[in-house]
């Protein structure tokens, strides 16, 4: 039998880039023939991929990428199984990369966006090597390409878990700074009343007049109190509408500090890491048990 040594793990670690562990059952199977377990390699990663794309992935990154004249952005969400690899230096370029991509080749939609060219192949190639290297599903959820009105001003938040692209006009550079760190903190749903889905101020008005109705209102001022909630809901969920959040009197809203800066926000864009993905939760314990299990059988 050919000793698999440390060297020579090394060595196809160094040519594939795969995991350690891989790299060592590739050579125990090719018996010690690197070419072999090269081979082996390729395709146990193709494999390794195809099982990983069953998987949710719901942790990850935002990438960004903004032009130095502030008139051309993209900002895009790549999605990993856990935080870990979100860390990954190789995953985070893969996310910025497409960023550019985004903004420079402006493709249609995430297929178009995964066919473009990235390093010796193309970003749909690159993502599925990673796969591979890593053993954990990744994919390219959502992104957004922006030609600004006025001049874009970007904030990236927690580790790259949050990120934000505002469009204003006026105004100078610190406030559209501080208008970026803004929504990242109180992350408004739309930039004003026009913009929220007329079903979730139904939602409210619904929940407040049951509400009432349950406390003993009367029927005749149920909708008087509806209206009243939806207009807060307004305040609170509308960028104008909030309090800015570096307000010294506590009470200054988006639309009074714009007002008061000669300034105007054109539009935003916020994108937070998983937000609407059902993330699984896994019992370890019960997962423990049942390996244990299947163990003894």
């Amino acid at each position: 039998m050919v000793e698999i040594t440390a060297s020579m793990v090394k060595e196809l670690r160094e040519k594939t880039d795969a995991p350690m562990m891989e790299c060592k059952k590739a050579l125990t199977e090719a018996v010690g023939d690197l070419a072999k377990a090269e081979e082996i390699l390729r395709v146990k990663l193709g494999n390794k991929a195809t099982k990983a794309a069953s998987r949710i992935a719901a942790e990850g990154v935002v990438g960004m990428y903004l032009a130095n004249d502030g008139k051309l952005a993209a900002v895009v969400e790549v999605n990993s199984e856990t935080d870990f690899v979100a860390k990954n230096d190789e995953f985070i370029a893969l996310a910025k990369g497409c960023a550019e991509l985004i903004a420079t080749k402006n493709p249609a939609d995430v297929a178009a966006l995964s066919a473009l060219p990235m390093g010796a192949g193309t970003v749909e190639t690159t993502r599925t090597a990673l796969v591979g290297k890593v053993g954990e599903n990744m994919t390219i959820r959502r992104f957004v390409r922006i030609a600004a009105v006025g001049k874009l001003a970007s904030y990236v938040h927690g580790g790259s878990k949050i990120g934000v692209l505002v469009d204003v006009t006026g105004g100078d550079e610190q406030l559209a700074k501080d208008l970026a760190m803004h929504i990242a903190a109180s992350k408004p749903k739309a930039l004003d009343s026009s913009g929220v889905p007329a079903e979730l101020l139904d939602t409210e008005r619904r929940i407040a007049i049951e509400k009432a109705r349950e406390s003993g209102k009367p029927e005749a001022m149920l909708e008087k109190i509806a209206e009243g909630t939806v207009q807060k809901y307004l305040r609170d969920v509308t960028l104008l509408g909030q309090v800015f959040v570096k307000a010294e009197d506590g009470k200054q809203t988006i639309e009074q500090l714009l007002k008061a800066k000669n300034a105007k926000v054109n539009g935003f864009t916020l994108y937070v890491v998983g937000e609407g993905i059902e993330k699984k939760v896994n019992d370890f314990a019960a997962e423990v048990a049942a390996q244990a299990a299947a163990a003894k059988k």
